[in-house]
């Protein structure tokens, strides 16, 4: 040990890096209210800030990719979705971590279908593991895995991670110091002005899976739930909640219910319906078939007050 000791002793200083280090930079009170900064616009009003970090979670099959998909072909068409509209085209590159390509072009091709608008060419581009046999699979938690990515990210506003179990595999979920090195690239996007939207599963709590440090520097985070009464045979129908959302307030926060539905033509459309106005149809629809109040309460989930009151509401109006 005393020669090993001696060793690391005489050994010679490591090189300082090459070039100028830059040190830390803090602006006083009065010099920061004078910069002029430009005004932080979204790429899908309200859920998608430009620069901002986004995360949407829901458990196994209930349709988390048609929702990434849909909102990322808006943001490359200047389009909307669920509501959310984008004021202009910006290009998105969708990282696609699990899907077969063909299952993803099925589902491209009836999303576009559906769609009033279409990206301009080259606006929206995918990475598929089975369109590249012969390449690694990124690993977004690793230096060689950020650095793979980094050629496909020139012009890029939005990057797509779907999902996070399979392109960001660091030690485990629930421990915040594996997750340091993907929200060091989260946050290294955000400088580049780029805006992030990770895909990810819910754990068993219902809340997003591992540990709640994923959550601290993101914008927005998405919810997909099912609702009490979906019948499997409905497809993809949830309820979409904001449970963290950074500057949305009001209406714009409120949560909704969305259902995918089929076009005559092959194509697929949202129909998106406010959750008041469901529990309303739901009430009114038990008041018809002669329930008491309480049968409608335990039915609906609705407390027997609000019952009481959404129905007296509907007589003053009637």
């Amino acid at each position: 040990m005393a020669q090993v000791a001696a060793l690391v002793r005489s050994a010679a200083p490591l090189p300082a890096p090459a070039g100028p280090r830059r040190g830390l930079i803090a602006h006083s009170l009065e010099d920061f209210m004078t910069l002029e900064l430009p005004e932080r616009r979204c790429l899908l009003d309200p859920v998608i800030p430009k620069q901002g970090l986004v995360m949407l979670f829901a458990p196994r099959g209930v349709g988390k990719t048609y929702a990434a998909l849909t909102m990322s072909h808006a943001v490359a068409s200047g389009g909307q979705a669920f509501g959310w509209r984008a004021d202009q085209p910006q290009k998105v590159l969708y990282l696609d971590g699990e899907m077969p390509a063909s299952l993803m072009q099925e589902r491209l091709a009836q999303i576009t279908a559906g769609s009033e608008r279409q990206p301009p060419s080259g606006n929206f581009a995918i990475f598929n593991p089975d369109l590249n046999p012969e390449a690694v699979m990124p690993n977004l938690a690793t230096p060689d895995g950020q650095e793979a990515v980094e050629p496909l990210l020139d012009g890029v506003s939005l990057v797509v991670v779907d999902n996070l179990a399979t392109l960001a595999r660091f030690g485990r979920e629930n421990e915040a110091e594996s997750w340091l090195p993907v929200q060091s690239w989260l946050l290294g996007q955000r400088r580049q002005g780029r805006s992030v939207l990770i895909v990810h599963h819910a754990g068993k709590n219902n809340s997003q899976r591992g540990t709640s440090a994923h959550e601290d520097v993101l914008d927005v985070v998405i919810k997909l739930g099912r609702p009490e009464d979906y019948r499997p045979s409905e497809g993809a129908r949830f309820i979409v909640e904001l449970t963290k959302a950074r500057s949305i307030f009001g209406q714009a926060a409120a949560p909704f219910e969305a259902s995918l539905i089929a076009q005559a033509d092959g194509g697929l459309r949202w129909e998106v319906r406010d959750i008041a106005d469901q529990r309303l149809t739901q009430v009114l629809e038990g008041k018809r078939q002669g329930k008491s109040v309480r049968e409608i309460a335990d039915q609906t989930g609705v407390s027997k007050s609000t019952v009481q009151r959404m129905l007296k509401n509907m007589e003053a109006t009637n």
